[in-house]
């Protein structure tokens, strides 16, 4: 589902985001703070991120723990690029996303963004 989802971030696919996102997505993000809103994510991720800037998943770094009756927690580290800044490279840092098992397909509940 990560590499799903960042495929996605990392060409702007803008409407495969969206289905990722859960219609009650908490984005707490340790620069710009909590984000309750899915359309707001969205509209951010466009204005910021799109042709701006990629995500690379450390390898190897990925944990994922199921939360039964639930979904799975996943944590990780990944690193982003900036191709505005002739492609400068993050130094890596954590996240941890809460996947929601829905009806719908397992969807982003939480994420916990530290640069």
């Amino acid at each position: 589902m990560d590499r799903l989802y960042f495929e996605a971030y990392n060409t702007c696919d803008m409407e495969t985001q969206a289905d990722f996102y859960h219609e009650e997505i908490e984005f707490y993000h340790d620069h710009t703070g909590l984000t309750t809103d899915k359309a707001a994510i969205l509209k951010s991720t466009e204005e910021n991120i799109c042709g701006k800037v990629s995500r690379e998943l450390l390898e190897g770094s990925i944990e994922v723990t199921p939360i039964p009756g639930f979904g799975a927690v996943e944590i990780g580290k990944h690193s982003f690029i900036n191709h505005m800044e002739g492609g400068s490279k993050s130094e890596p840092s954590k996240f941890v996303i809460v996947w929601k098992d829905t009806p719908d397909g397992w969807k982003i509940y939480r994420v916990i963004s530290l640069h």
